[in-house]
């Protein structure tokens, strides 16, 4: 008795395809890395032509961005995200909670700035410390403010998860080395 192999062509299409997809994946992931190095150090480039007395940047999003290319938007669709923005803090500026969380986002990325050392562990570190600290203030806002009681069990919940990881870091970088705010 012979064998003979029967293949079909959907399936035969199916693991060619599947076959290549894998087999050019790194090689697009690579060309990927290389975009983004070489739109990096086009704007690296033009950052001393683009600084201000001061020392400070002003770039654009046209700076970054190739010709082709669209911002990302986040929101409603309809271009005017901006004009949104502005809207919504118009529109809440008498809400407690919300101007608390507003000033609790402005704090936690101002902290979360931090000068970078080079030891990815010791900067992962410095950098969660003021984002853990982000949560549990988050919290706090919903304790004074939120009045559902599962939605406050929570925040209740992240704020002891969160203090203690903040402690962990804390003796994690003061054991190599590091300061503490």
């Amino acid at each position: 008795m012979s064998h003979t192999l029967v293949v079909r062509p959907l399936s035969a299409l199916v693991v060619i395809l599947a076959g290549s997809a894998l087999l050019a994946a790194p090689v697009m992931a690579g060309e990927e890395e290389a975009q983004a190095q070489e739109r990096i150090q086009q704007v690296e480039s033009g950052e001393a032509e683009a600084q201000g007395d001061d020392g400070e940047v002003e770039a654009s999003d046209d700076d970054v961005l190739e010709s082709d290319e669209q911002p990302a938007h986040h929101g409603n669709d309809n271009g005017h995200d901006h004009e949104h923005a502005m809207h919504d803090e118009d529109e809440h500026a008498d809400n407690e909670a919300v101007q608390a969380y507003r000033e609790v986002n402005r704090r936690m990325h101002e902290d979360m700035s931090i000068d970078f050392t080079g030891d990815a562990d010791a900067d992962f570190a410095r950098g969660m410390i003021p984002h853990h600290q982000g949560a549990i203030d988050m919290a706090n806002v919903v304790l004074v403010h939120g009045e559902d009681d599962a939605i406050r069990d929570l925040a209740r919940e992240i704020i002891e998860a969160q203090e203690e990881e903040i402690a962990f870091l804390r003796d994690w970088l003061v054991q190599h080395g590091y300061e503490t705010n």
